[in-house]
């Protein structure tokens, strides 16, 4: 009997697949749906899941997430704080000249006021 692999046609591409080449990060829709949060806020947490993913942890300096989100310091430190006020991470801080430590959290910490809400607009229609 023929082993199922042999049957199997392998994929090949002839170029560098654009879309995975550099991997990717996916957000939690409880995030991406979060009206509580801005996109920036948004984007900061999957910066965050992209450079920790593999790692369990991640502690990139604020400098290199102002540069890879093509925004000011301060911009980066208002959105990491929006994250720490809604509770979705917090911050372990080492000392000076030392990048901080940030916890990723996955608790679903609006989804019961955003789905009141969506019932109370429903209910107003």
């Amino acid at each position: 009997m023929e082993h199922i692999g042999a049957q199997l046609v392998n994929i090949q591409f002839d170029r560098p697949d654009p879309v995975t080449q550099h991997g990717f990060t996916q957000l939690p829709n409880f995030i991406l749906r979060n009206p509580d949060l801005s996109a920036g806020a948004k984007v900061v947490y999957a910066m965050f899941l992209s450079y920790g993913w593999h790692n369990n942890f991640c502690f990139p300096g604020q400098e290199t997430l102002a540069t890879d989100m093509g925004l000011t310091r301060p911009r980066v430190t208002q959105l990491i704080g929006e994250l720490e006020a809604a509770g979705l991470i917090t911050i372990q801080r080492r000392g000076q000249g030392k990048t901080n430590i940030y916890v990723v959290h996955f608790q679903v910490k609006s989804a019961k006021a955003a789905t009141s809400r969506s019932k109370q607009a429903y209910i107003k229609k």
